[in-house]
């Protein structure tokens, strides 16, 4: 795992840095994104939260870095209006464990911690990490795995009371679970717009760092209709962490996201899916739900530790089991990334292919029938079924979605309830436990893919 732990960070690092002087500059002149609101538990956190986007009508200003297709004008960082500044006082240090900048030590955060009965959570110890950046699994029964330690096992199914269960893959047949993490990336325009085109809706997956970096490119997630959820604040493996440090890198994460798309997620997914059942009950005080997959590209890797050849025969074989019955019962959800140039022109270059293997290409919300994805209930998903009878997958505002699939009546389900029935349906691939175990006709990219292909040319300064 250490390599991959390693790789990816460096990736992130690269993209990242460009945005961290405009952060360092950045002052508390602004409104600050936290209310005195109290919280009756520790699952009404987000109700502290402001935010000045109303994640209905957001509008995006027209600057380089929101419309370029060339890199070295998309990572140039930006300066956000006045009432959507970032307060660094109120806010962990960029890239760094979430507690820093003296967090953990708030009254916000205190509170927080405090309104969780932590008496209740399960035995089990924070992991060690090895000098390489791996984890130290020495003395782990891996037979009877007490903790459901996915790194170890690639367990999916909680063994301990008190804890939502995991999301590994849709339950509906011939169906692609479209996921991208580590966004958003501040190169991603060619690719968003991609996917924009084709009118497809993927879960993206947001570091907390990457959403104060772009907060425009998290806006343009939202906008588009993507389903957005939490990938932690510095992109760590969760269980070498602290209570308090894994508690802080969920909060903040959905703080950032709420301050830039005025929606708090309810679903999240671990850095290289390291998680067990200490993680996840924290996550479930936050009334959070961890969505792993059962389908991993290893697209990160593609021209670092392993040459590109190799995961697009990763990407081929998973478009062959969507044409050989490997799915005719039910589906999949396949981790793919938006770290660079080459994971997303591997996915421009295989989307097609996919469509035309599987009957539904679609984000996890709507495959699994959660309505609200977000605290907020201002947005909506189709149930699977009226999704699949519309033509139209995706985040809309709740008034314009079926009273059947608000209800919760028919295939719908009420607000999460479909992760309730998570992972019955298929049983995970099992993976190197050391790494991230990380329908429509096909489509004419000949006028598309000489703009793309020059822009991912460019993004390589970047990669």
């Amino acid at each position: 795992m250490h390599i991959k732990v390693i790789a990816i960070s460096l990736a992130l690092a690269q993209v990242a840095t460009t945005a961290h002087a405009a952060a360092a500059k950045t002052t508390a002149s602004s409104n600050s994104s936290t209310s005195t609101t109290s919280s009756s538990s520790s699952k009404d956190y987000w109700k502290t939260f402001t935010s000045p986007v109303n994640p209905l009508n957001i509008s995006i200003p027209v600057l380089p870095q929101t419309t370029s297709h060339d890199p070295t004008q998309e990572c140039n960082a930006y300066q956000t209006p006045a009432e959507f500044k970032f307060v660094a006082s109120e806010w962990p240090n960029i890239w760094e464990v979430a507690t820093s900048n003296g967090m953990n030590q708030t009254a916000e955060f205190k509170k927080l911690y405090n309104s969780i009965d932590w008496t209740k959570m399960p035995n089990i110890p924070v992991r060690k990490a090895t000098a390489e950046g791996g984890l130290d699994m020495t003395g782990y029964d891996e037979s009877k795995d007490p903790d459901c330690w996915w790194s170890a096992t690639t367990c999916t199914k909680p063994k301990n009371p008190g804890i939502n269960e995991d999301i590994y893959a849709c339950p509906e047949p011939d169906t692609w679970g479209l996921t991208y993490d580590d966004g958003p990336n501040c190169s991603h325009n060619a690719f968003y717009d991609y996917l924009e085109q084709q009118k497809l809706k993927a879960t993206m997956f947001y570091i907390g760092s990457n959403v104060i970096d772009w907060p425009y490119g998290a806006q343009r997630g939202i906008k588009d209709g993507h389903q957005i959820a939490d990938h932690t604040w510095s992109h760590g493996l969760m269980t070498t962490l602290s209570n308090e440090e894994v508690l802080a890198e969920l909060y903040y994460t959905q703080k950032a996201i709420k301050l830039t798309t005025g929606v708090t997620p309810k679903y999240w997914r671990p850095a290289f899916g390291d998680v067990d059942d200490r993680v996840r009950w924290i996550a479930t005080q936050l009334d959070l739900t961890t969505v792993l997959w059962n389908l991993d590209t290893d697209d990160w890797a593609a021209g670092n530790s392993e040459p590109v050849s190799k995961i697009d025969q990763n990407y081929q074989d998973f478009v062959t089991m969507g044409s050989n019955g490997t799915f005719s019962k039910s589906g999949n959800i396949v981790l793919t990334h938006e770290i660079d140039n080459t994971t997303m022109q591997l996915a421009l270059d295989y989307l097609p292919k996919i469509q035309q293997s599987y009957k539904h290409v679609l984000d996890v919300a709507t495959c699994m029938n959660i309505t609200y994805p977000y605290q907020e209930k201002v947005i909506a998903f189709k149930s699977f079924s009226d999704a699949i009878a519309s033509g139209n997958t995706g985040g809309l505002p709740s008034a314009s979605v079926s009273a059947a699939a608000a209800s919760g009546s028919g295939a719908a389900a009420a607000s999460g309830s479909g992760a309730n029935n998570a992972g019955s349906s298929s049983t995970p691939a099992k993976a190197d436990a050391q790494t991230e175990k990380t329908g429509n006709s096909g489509v004419n990219l000949a006028p598309t893919t000489a703009v793309l292909a020059a822009s991912f040319a460019a993004l390589a300064l970047f990669a």
